[in-house]
């Protein structure tokens, strides 16, 4: 008995290191001139973002993959032992959910402070939006006029009864719009939409980001809840067939509470532990120069975070509009009321 629990014990450990797949082992705590990246981000583009670091630093990055809940398990699992140096998601909310668990330690820094709007980092420091993504819906230009998409209001309202599509309530994207929903308007409001949203769907909540989109344009929805990121890289892309179904669905940018778009961020944190702290601080400032968060923006078709750079083509096209000033630590903080609302309106 004792040894088969023994034995267990050890997968525990073991598994999550398999799990990474090959490149993606770990430096030791001492090791010096390296960064263990735990990241929950899997774009091409941030591949080239580490070749860069590497080049101009001399610091090796040892990368662990994994959708943000696995790492920051892990995490805890190896508590003060940890490897991580740095942890990076693709949404606030799941950011939060790292500092609540103890898992990121605060940072001050200059150029950290200076590059990032208030409104997209943690104040006190634990965690930094890198890139920009806004949710937003994507509209039949034959059927829908854009006054009618320019709220997130209209999104829940009886005139799309049966013509939404959207992916499922478990969506880290949709939690956190609906945390913002709920901060903006209270949970009152914004259970009502959240209803109205169940209300309007034209299908069961079924694939990502770009399903939805195809969706409208395939006539099964008049409008579909995206991340601006995929739309505008269907539209910039190699696929003819992408870029003609752009030709015809739009983006509109709704306005929440008259005051812009909701914006989340991606971002990261120094892993509160973090054998490479000096190194994990180098790399997030590195990740808000002008050259790091330019490759973002034109590889990801995210749009830019750091104060003074531009967004550059194709994602200039769409950057025009106005953003919320929320601050993004809201999301994490309504996380737990907006799936709350969702599963009691029958989100699933």
């Amino acid at each position: 008995m004792f040894r088969r629990a023994l034995m267990a014990t050890a997968l525990l450990f073991v598994l999550p290191l398999a799990a990474c797949g090959q490149g993606d082992a770990v430096g030791s705590a001492d090791a010096a001139g390296e960064l263990n990246l735990y990241t929950a981000r899997h774009y091409d583009a941030d591949q080239q973002l580490y070749r860069l670091f590497e080049e101009q630093t001399g610091v090796k990055v040892n990368r662990v993959d994994g959708n943000p809940d696995q790492l920051i398990a892990r995490m805890r699992t190896e508590g003060a032992n940890s490897p991580a140096d740095v942890f990076v998601a693709a949404d606030a909310g799941a950011l939060w959910r790292a500092q609540e668990a103890g898992l990121l330690q605060p940072v001050t820094s200059e150029a950290l402070t200076a590059a990032i709007p208030a409104n997209l980092r943690d104040p006190e420091g634990h965690w930094f939006g890198l890139a920009r993504r806004a949710r937003i819906v994507a509209y039949d230009t034959a059927t829908v006029r854009p006054e009618e998409v320019d709220t997130y209001e209209e999104i829940a309202s009886p005139r799309f009864r049966g013509k939404l599509c959207v992916r499922s309530s478990d969506s880290v994207y949709n939690l956190s719009l609906v945390g913002a929903l709920i901060e903006a308007w209270g949970p009152e409001k914004a259970g009502e939409w959240v209803r109205g949203v169940v209300a309007n769907m034209a299908r069961p909540p079924e694939g990502g980001d770009r399903d939805q989109i195809r969706a409208v344009g395939a006539g099964v929805c008049e409008i579909a809840l995206t991340n601006s990121y995929y739309f505008i890289r269907l539209a910039s892309g190699e696929d003819a067939g992408d870029r003609a179904l752009t030709g015809r669905v739009k983006l509109a940018f709704p306005s929440l509470a008259g005051q812009g778009a909701h914006v989340n961020v991606s971002g990261g944190g120094v892993a509160r532990h973090a054998p490479n702290r000096d190194n994990a601080v180098r790399f997030l400032e590195f990740l808000t120069t002008a050259e790091a968060q330019t490759i973002i923006a034109t590889a990801n078709s995210e749009f830019t975070v750091a104060n003074g750079v531009p967004d550059p083509a194709p994602v200039s096209a769409w950057s025009g509009f106005t953003a919320h000033p929320m601050s993004v630590t809201a999301y994490g903080r309504r996380q737990s009321e907006a799936q709350s609302l969702m599963t009691a309106a029958g989100w699933r």
